[in-house]
């Protein structure tokens, strides 16, 4: 008989791994605590934007007009406990208030109410992101409160938003952490298509599982800080951030993904995992391990204040009175997630300045205006920009690559663009009149 698999937690990690397992051909039982969540979530649409999520969901949610029904959604403990054979526990685990640990308060609610609930043998499989150690701890916990026969893997998730349904379906490598064959046995069952389709299958044990995310996180948090620390050091001495990027990227032992220079990374995992990962350190005892990540936080969170600076220098030295159009409200392109948005916090420190700020984003508004309720905001770029001193670009998305500056220019007070990702085309916008600026390049 297939698996049957619930899955715990249905943001963006969780929703996503649900529809992929019922895309997979298992039986899927997604819960959460929010009943509106799974109301929406039953009726194939999500509470997220995530590209082709929406349409893996109507292929599989039972009821839908010419869907698999491989796919429903509870709120019942007692139910998820009695349909599965393997429970994966998706849940979030933010940063904790005024601290850099991780709160670990959503999975260990998942793991006491599932656990007494498990009277049969069960596969309980963590996927969030979660400091080292917190396995074991959690074994333990299945261990004395499961009456049935139960065990613990753990299969750090790699997503991508923007990405999020292509790295769950064709993931780039599966990791699980697992403490007997049976367990590895089954999770090899559960990805069985994507490892035939040539996804490494990587066997370790509970800590390196963990520590392979957080691993990940922070390399590519370091990676980024570097090219923006470079960007700090061309603009000091007249050089051009953007060839540097490309020459070194050249070395196939560095490579150029993650070499453009800008106001840095956000988000709701990269900052907080590498906070969270310094946290952990320091309570093993091995804190001066990670010292270098404080300073590649550092150069990522100066970043923005720079942009800021770009901006004040570019009016005059002052915003008072100006109308800035800012060009981006998600942390990333393909994503209406603002959480610790680069782009939401330059808006926010100008307008706190005195700045008259107009946002625009492609999918991220309503999200915005829920945590930056005080920011102007307009239907579109052209609006956005109509009458403003200077325009800001901090988040990358096509459209905005795809803007005619000639049509931009004849709404705007000031021909000043700040490409704070750098992916703009200084020719092209410096052909229809503009002034063009980007971190670490000439400015002329």
């Amino acid at each position: 008989m297939s698996l049957r698999i619930t899955v715990i937690g249905t943001g963006y990690l969780g929703a996503t791994h649900a529809a992929a397992m019922a895309e997979l051909g298992f039986e899927v039982l997604g819960l959460d605590v929010v009943p509106e969540k799974i109301a929406l979530l039953s009726s194939g649409r999500v509470p997220m934007y995530e590209p082709g999520l929406e349409e893996l969901l109507t292929r599989h949610v039972a009821g839908l007009p010419g869907s698999s029904g491989r796919l429903r959604f509870t709120t019942s403990w007692e139910e998820v406990a009695a349909f599965g054979d393997i429970h994966f526990v998706c849940v979030n685990t933010p940063q904790k208030h005024g601290e850099y640990a991780c709160d670990m308060s959503y999975v260990d609610a998942a793991f006491t109410t599932l656990a007494p609930l498990l009277t049969r043998p069960a596969l309980v499989v963590g996927k969030s992101t979660v400091p080292v150690g917190s396995a074991a701890r959690l074994a333990a916990l299945l261990a004395e409160q499961a009456p049935g026969d139960v065990e613990l893997a753990w299969n750090p998730e790699f997503l991508r938003e923007g990405f999020a349904v292509e790295d769950t379906l064709r993931p780039d490598r599966i990791v699980v952490g697992v403490a007997s064959e049976r367990a590895e046995k089954q999770l090899r069952e559960v990805y069985a298509t994507p490892v035939a389709e040539g996804s490494p299958f990587v066997v370790t044990d509970y800590p390196t599982a963990e520590l392979v995310k957080t691993s990940a996180n922070s390399f590519l948090a370091t990676k980024i800080s570097f090219i923006n620390a470079m960007a700090e050091v061309c603009e000091a001495a007249g050089g051009d951030v953007q060839k540097l990027a490309e020459a070194i990227g050249y070395d196939e032992r560095i490579g150029a993904k993650f070499l453009r220079a800008g106001i840095g990374f956000g988000g709701g995992c990269l900052p907080k995992d590498i906070r969270a990962f310094m946290a952990r350190a320091g309570e093993l005892g091995v804190d001066q391990a990670l010292t270098f990540l404080r300073e590649v936080d550092s150069i990522n969170m100066r970043r923005r204040g720079h942009m800021v600076e770009l901006a004040r220098e570019a009016l005059g030295g002052s915003f008072l009175g100006k109308r800035v159009a800012v060009l981006g409200a998600a942390f990333k392109p393909d994503s209406d997630d603002v959480r610790d948005s680069p782009a939401l916090n330059v808006a926010g420190q100008i307008h706190l300045q005195g700045g008259q700020v107009t946002v625009y984003d492609p999918k991220g508004m309503a999200n915005a205006r829920r945590l930056f309720p005080t920011l102007g905001y307009a239907d579109s770029a052209l609006a956005a920009v109509r009458g403003a001193d200077v325009v800001l670009h901090l988040t990358e998305w096509r459209e905005f690559r795809d803007l005619d500056p000639a049509e931009l220019g004849r709404e705007v007070t000031g021909r000043i663009v700040l490409d704070g990702r750098n992916a703009l085309d200084p020719a092209v916008w410096r052909a229809a009149g503009w002034t063009y600026r980007a971190m670490g390049r000439p400015e002329a």
